[in-house]
């Protein structure tokens, strides 16, 4: 059964995650950092289950390092422990590099990639007492297909892949794999008004299938590591 930390996980992939993973038996406690938005998602996804202490929420902002150690600790406490960290929380910011701002250069930067960071240290010593985890980082496509006005979102995905990938191999011998998923494009409000779930007149992915791209890694057997995933659309525009 996983036991797992979804990070951004009060909305679009990061909710589907939590989803999958409530779905298939396990346990989970998601994050965001607005808390009328977080206790929303839990009491829904909580409606889902027969037994709703699967499922818990905490309204915290990864790039606070103190309540990312608190939130280990607190998951740990609550849950006896837990084998699954899914890095999730990501925003953007997207101006050409002569007009961006310190604050959105340092609020992307700081989230997608020093948030990560933060997770991954704090989880590290509970993972390797679990006899056997996954630590899943959602980056993008954007980490190895740059585009202009897009420097600080490319830039914080690639670094994440980069640390995915140097993680990887300094934990597997912990019984702690590490898979980076790189999504192209998701229908999300991320990037503005979205068609809706299950409309099919998009052609973008759904969260539903990057949920099941995680799924895929979490059943994936004990002697196996895919240590990066691209999905992308089948068709495009």
């Amino acid at each position: 059964m996983h036991t797992a930390i979804v990070t951004g996980g009060s909305r679009g992939i990061g909710y589907a995650i939590a989803q999958a993973i409530l779905d298939d038996g396990g346990r989970v406690m998601i994050t965001g950092r607005d808390a009328a938005r977080v206790d929303a998602a839990v009491a829904t996804l909580a409606d889902r289950i027969p037994d709703a202490a699967r499922v818990a929420g905490s309204a915290v902002d990864v790039r606070n390092r103190g309540a990312i150690d608190q939130l280990m600790l607190d998951v740990a406490t609550r849950f006896g422990g837990f084998n699954t960290l899914i890095n999730n929380a990501g925003v953007g910011a997207f101006a050409e590099v002569a007009s961006m701002t310190d604050d959105d250069w340092d609020r992307v930067i700081q989230t997608n990639l020093t948030g990560v960071f933060y997770c991954c240290r704090a989880a590290i010593p509970k993972l390797k007492e679990s006899g056997g985890a996954w630590v899943i980082n959602i980056a993008s496509l954007a980490g190895r297909n740059y585009f202009a006005g897009g420097a600080a979102y490319c830039a914080s995905k690639a670094g994440l892949i980069a640390f995915s990938e140097a993680l990887m191999q300094e934990v597997r011998f912990d019984n702690i794999r590490v898979s980076v998923v790189m999504p192209g494009s998701v229908e999300t409000d991320f990037g503005g008004p979205t068609h809706g779930k299950g409309d099919t007149s998009s052609w973008k992915l759904t969260t539903d299938d990057v949920a099941e791209a995680v799924m895929s890694l979490l059943r994936h057997p004990a002697r196996s590591l895919p240590s990066r995933i691209e999905i992308r659309p089948a068709k495009t525009k």
